[in-house]
Parts: structure tokens; C-alpha cells; sequence
């Protein structure tokens, strides 16, 4: 899945257990300019530093999995939880945007020979 969006906030890198670090960034959403939505996403393992050149402001693509699973506590209550694990990140403008991928110029065809021969 993916979305555009504005970075809001961006969290440092939290060791949650000895295996697993996780770093989470807030991305402002609009799809309604009137109620703009404030979405939690997280980044795992080596994926945290993705978030390393991201800063508050910038407009984003964010491209996540949207991920959920069931819960039950002590008392046999069963509870679901949802998260938006996030896998790339592009820098659309704003701060960071020169970190945006450079792309060769086309090939100019126009100056192929007269005898190709190919068959179409």
C-alpha cells in the first residue's frame, strides 16, 4: 500500500527488545483538508534507517504493509491490533528532496542507422 503525505514528527530508534529495534515517524495525511488524519507508521529492524534523511515538513511517498493481530490478555479478553509497517520512503520535496533518486536521460533513437534490420 502507499500514501502521500507531510512528515509531522519523527522518532528516534527504540530498542524494544535485544532483537528487535523499532523507530516510528507520524505522517500528516489529507485526504480532507478540513480533518487531516495524523498516521503512525513503523519502521523494524534495518528498515529504522530509512527515517535517517526524512525531516519534519517534507511532503513523502510512504509505501507500508498494513499488518494485524489478534490479542487476548489475563483475563481471556481478546483485543486486535493494527500497524502500518513502512518498507520505502521517497522524499518528494521539501528539506530532504535531494536525496530523491537521479534517472539517466532517454536514449536519443533518432540517431540509429539507416540499415537497421530488425523485423520490427
Amino acid at each position: 500500500m502507499e500514501i502521500k503525505g507531510k512528515i509531522h514528527e519523527v522518532f528516534p530508534t527504540a530498542q524494544v527488545t535485544e532483537a528487535l529495534k523499532k523507530r516510528e515517524v507520524i505522517i500528516e495525511y489529507v485526504e480532507n483538508p478540513q480533518y487531516p488524519e495524523y498516521l503512525k507508521f513503523e519502521a523494524i529492524q534495518d528498515r529504522c534507517n530509512l527515517l535517517d534523511n526524512v525531516k519534519v515538513g517534507d511532503d513523502v511517498e510512504v509505501f507500508f504493509n498494513l499488518r494485524g493481530r489478534p490479542w487476548t490478555d489475563k483475563t481471556g479478553k481478546k483485543s486486535y491490533f493494527n500497524s502500518m509497517q513502512l518498507w520505502k520512503i521517497n522524499v518528494l520535496s521539501g528539506a530532504g528532496s535531494a536525496a530523491a533518486p537521479a534517472y539517466a536521460a532517454p536514449a536519443d533513437i533518432s540517431a540509429a542507422p539507416e540499415d537497421d534490420d530488425l523485423p520490427f
